[in-house]
């Protein structure tokens, strides 16, 4: 049986990951784009309510595309031209002035960025991660999160991959070992019981 989920209000954050045009509109599994969208953004609402801060993380490559990573790998992805549309934010997510905006040039939302210094500042010690896809973006900065120390709750239905196996792999191996995994409403419930402390 899982443990009760306890949130401290000014100790947590919300991080979502790649929730832009460019990656949240194809096929993914097992949740759609829509579902991970509406669940983040109710997510989003209760955080922005409550004063609890909101960062939003999208892959911005340069239109040359030379930041991109070229290893040796079995498979790869390169991009051959670059829609600016590619980074814009879904529009339901509803960006607000206090939101924090973090442009990331790799998987995970922690390197070469500001995440950590902007969490460490305000005090977090736990965040709320959401995001497409489920095995890249997400693990990547989960992985990154666990090895800096930070607390953290993965919501499985505000996540989703572009294969299910990839998907299952991430929840059934890897973040159990990372932080603890909820749905939506556990963590809404969660939010609204420290609230009622």
């Amino acid at each position: 049986m899982p443990q009760e989920l306890q949130i401290i209000l000014d100790k947590a954050a919300i991080v979502a990951v790649d929730l832009q045009q460019g990656i949240a509109t194809p096929q993914v599994v097992p949740n759609s784009a829509k579902d991970v969208v509406e669940n983040t953004t109710k997510l989003l609402d209760v955080f922005r309510k409550n004063n609890m801060p909101v960062f939003l993380v999208h892959a911005t490559p340069s239109p040359d595309l030379k930041d991109a990573l070229h290893p040796v790998s079995e498979t790869s992805f390169q991009m051959r031209s670059f829609d600016p549309a590619f980074s814009e934010f879904m529009p339901e997510l509803n960006i607000q002035p206090n939101d924090f905006i973090i442009a990331k040039h790799q998987w995970g939302a922690f390197y070469g960025t500001e995440l950590d210094l902007q969490l460490w500042r305000r005090r977090i010690d736990t965040i709320v991660l959401c995001g497409i896809s489920t095995n890249i973006g997400v693990e990547s900065t989960a992985r990154f999160a666990y090895e800096l120390g930070y607390n953290q709750i993965l919501v499985e239905d505000a996540m989703s991959a572009f294969v299910k196996e990839g998907h299952e792999a991430s929840i059934k191996y890897v973040f159990p070992r990372l932080g603890l995994i909820r749905t939506t409403n556990e963590v809404l419930t969660a939010i609204n019981s420290a609230k009622s402390d």
